[in-house]
C-alpha cells in the first residue's frame, strides 16, 4: 500500500472493520465531494486492495476473509431476506446440515417458528439461536472451534457429519466465480461442507449477490452440485445460463420499502 494516501489507507481500514464503506457517508466524514470519495475508491481497486460495489466498496482479498462481525454489515437486508426465502422452502419435520456463514445464520434465525426439526451444524451461532426452541433438536459437530467465527472445523466435524444422511443442506460460500465455483478461504471449513454437501439429499446454497465480486482460494465445489440457489439478484449472464443449463432452481429475492419480494427462475 506504498502508493496510497492517508485518507485512502484510513478507507481501507474503515472497510476492514465495517465490512464495507459507502461514498456519501464518506463524503460527509472527510468534507469532500462524492466524486473525490469515487476517485480514491478507483484507485483502490485499481490497485486490487478493494472491490467496487453498489454505492460504495469492500475490501479485495483473495487469499484472506473479512472479520466476522465485519462481514454481518455487507448486505445486512438482503442477507435476511435470503434467509427467510430459504426458509420457506424447507418443511417441518426435516432434517438438515446448516454450515457457517452470516447468511447461514439468517437462514437459522428464519426457521425458529419451525417444527419437527433435526439440524446438524457445525456453526456455534446456529446452534445458539436454534436450541432454545422446543421442536427443534441441535446437533453440533465437534472438533477445534475457529475463533474468529465459532466455526468448528476439522476432521472430527467431518467425521461427524459423515454419519447422518440428511434431507437439506444449508450452506454458505464466500466467493463464487463466473465458472460457476464456490471458493472459500480455509480448506479445513471447506472439507466439512463438502461432507454437508455430500450427505444431504437436496443442497440449497444461500448467497448475496455481493459473493460474485470477491475470491477466494479453496475450492468446495460448482453450482451443479446445488439444487437450488438462493440469492438477492443473480450474477453475470454466464451463470443465470449455467443454472438453467444444469437445472438449479433460483430463487431471487429483493427488499423494496421493508417488503420482501420473492420470486423462483425457471429452472
Amino acid at each position: 500500500m506504498e502508493s496510497i494516501t492517508p485518507r485512502q489507507r484510513e478507507i481501507v481500514a474503515l472497510a476492514r472493520a465495517q465490512g464495507r464503506v459507502n461514498v456519501e457517508d464518506l463524503a460527509a466524514r472527510y468534507e469532500v465531494s462524492a466524486q473525490t470519495i469515487r476517485k480514491d475508491l478507483n484507485q483502490l481497486c485499481d490497485q486490487r486492495i478493494m472491490s467496487r460495489v453498489h454505492g460504495g466498496a469492500l475490501v479485495a482479498s483473495g487469499v484472506e476473509n473479512l472479520a466476522y462481525e465485519a462481514r454481518r454489515f455487507i448486505a445486512r437486508e438482503e442477507k435476511a431476506a435470503i434467509g427467510q426465502a430459504a426458509a420457506a422452502l424447507i418443511p417441518n419435520d426435516a432434517s438438515l446440515f446448516i454450515n457457517i456463514g452470516t447468511t447461514t445464520e439468517e437462514v437459522a434465525r428464519a426457521l425458529s417458528d419451525h417444527h419437527g426439526l433435526l439440524v446438524i451444524t457445525n456453526n456455534l451461532h446456529v446452534a445458539t439461536l436454534l436450541y432454545p426452541h422446543q421442536n427443534i433438536e441441535v446437533i453440533v459437530a465437534g472438533g477445534p472451534v475457529r475463533r474468529s467465527d465459532g466455526g468448528v472445523i476439522g476432521a472430527a466435524a467431518v467425521d461427524l457429519i459423515r454419519q447422518f444422511k440428511v434431507d437439506y443442506a444449508v450452506i454458505g460460500t464466500s466467493a463464487i466465480d463466473e465458472e460457476g465455483a464456490l471458493l472459500d478461504f480455509d480448506y479445513r471449513e471447506v472439507r466439512v461442507s463438502q461432507a454437508i454437501i455430500e450427505n444431504a439429499r437436496q443442497c440449497l446454497l444461500v448467497a448475496d449477490s455481493t459473493k460474485f465480486e470477491r475470491s477466494a482460494p479453496v475450492r468446495i465445489g460448482h453450482l451443479r452440485d446445488v439444487d437450488v440457489f438462493v440469492t438477492d439478484r443473480l450474477g453475470p449472464p454466464p451463470l443465470r445460463e449455467l443454472c438453467r443449463s444444469e437445472g438449479i432452481s433460483v430463487v431471487e429475492t429483493e427488499t423494496l420499502n421493508g417488503a420482501t419480494l420473492h420470486a423462483e427462475s425457471e429452472s
